[in-house]
């Protein structure tokens, strides 16, 4: 990305912000229809595949049941009456603990945030009230803020882990976690400016390459993208942790070669994401710099950023964080930096078209992040079609 003077490129933003946000929703018919049908095919293919306690794909707990149920709710066909829906918010409610967590045993934070934003989508069931009250405490309770860290101490607001959450009660803090927490408090209807959301501001911002940042600028590539997290585990506190690779730059101050973090596709969505739900102000510098970032790398052939041998791992929870995040800025067509107009919801549903096996389902050959589960990925790409077609 061309150097630009600071208060050049904040106009030129700002322009490209304010053309963005007035275009009109572009969706045509026939993209409607086409969509209608991907996700009409993913949910006849889920009926099929529901295992008899409910769930799709338990073993890393109940959270791919409640990705499932998250999309089958936003059918207006669909209630919690129906019979699949039923059986899985039956098995996730039986997993829910004393403590408002939602998990098998695993991934406290994922399960339960992704719990929550289920168990919102679903109307006049006391129980289900119940478990999204205890869930937004819990998730609010396990994330980073004055309990003990590594070294005992109790987390202050210059600690790396400070406003994140991770997995679990002691895993350090990461990007993912943090949004799908974020996502969860924001479906279940908790106000943007509780302290929960205040605080992962500060940790999402210190995973951002900006100028701002105030821990670890010297550290990220500064093209307003986001790296993983701020830390590798709690024995690395002072090594950030990006999935992209590293880039060798000469030292602004020194002249001599250092190491900086890349930042990629489905993380700076997760940022940039979790930023509008926060209401932060559409002339943020923050929220400036992630949206030039997405008009500079703006592509459905990859996970962008990921290094060559790596830029298809992840491709379908990129896709998901992209259609939630621009979906929630609010306009289908986005304006790329070489001037072109895209329309990203036309060109997901036929991404996701073109892609769709003649089951319904979808899978990854990239197969990481369990992306080679069909339940996992079909539950994501309707979630996708759904926020494209809104």
């Amino acid at each position: 990305m061309h150097l630009m003077n600071r208060s050049v490129l904040m106009l030129l933003s700002m322009l490209v912000l304010s053309i963005a946000t007035s275009a009109a929703n572009a969706l045509d018919d026939e993209h409607w229809d086409k969509a209608q049908k991907c996700i009409a095919k993913a949910i006849t293919f889920l009926q099929t595949t529901q295992a008899d306690d409910g769930s799709w794909t338990s073993q890393p707990g109940p959270a791919i049941t409640a990705l499932v149920v998250n999309g089958m709710l936003d059918q207006p066909e669909i209630d919690a009456t129906d019979p699949y829906v039923a059986r899985a918010l039956k098995y996730i409610l039986s997993q829910c603990k004393e403590d408002g967590s939602i998990h098998g045993g695993i991934l406290q934070n994922y399960n339960t945030s992704i719990c929550l934003s289920a168990l919102s989508r679903v109307n006049n069931m006391p129980q289900a009230a119940t478990a999204i009250a205890k869930a937004q405490a819990y998730l609010k309770g396990m994330q980073w803020k004055d309990q003990p860290g590594p070294d005992g101490k109790p987390i202050t607001t210059n600690h790396p882990f400070y406003g994140g959450s991770g997995y679990g009660k002691h895993g350090r803090p990461d990007m993912s976690n943090t949004q799908f927490m974020l996502q969860g408090l924001h479906d279940s209807g908790l106000n943007c400016n509780d302290e929960a959301f205040q605080r992962a501001m500060v940790f999402i911002s210190r995973c951002q390459g900006i100028e701002s940042n105030d821990l670890l600028k010297d550290k990220i590539v500064l093209d307003g993208g986001f790296i993983y997290a701020t830390t590798k585990n709690k024995n690395n506190l002072d090594k950030p942790e990006t999935k992209a690779d590293t880039i060798t730059v000469d030292d602004k101050d020194t002249g001599k070669p250092v190491s900086q973090l890349r930042t990629y596709g489905s993380i700076t969505y997760a940022g940039f994401k979790s930023y509008l739900y926060a209401n932060l102000k559409r002339d943020d510098p923050r929220v400036i710099a992630a949206y030039n970032w997405i008009r500079d790398n703006y592509t459905l052939d990859q996970n962008p950023g990921l290094p060559e041998d790596r830029k298809l791992q992840g491709l379908y929870y990129y896709y998901m964080t992209m259609a939630r995040a621009l979906n929630a800025w609010g306009s289908s067509t986005l304006i790329t930096t070489d001037g072109k107009k895209h329309d990203w919801a036309n060109d997901l549903i036929d991404k996701l078209a073109s892609m769709q096996k003649p089951d319904g389902s979808w899978t990854n050959e990239a197969d990481r992040w369990m992306e080679g589960d069909p339940s996992l990925v079909t539950a994501y790409c309707i979630i996708v079609l759904n926020n494209a077609t809104r």
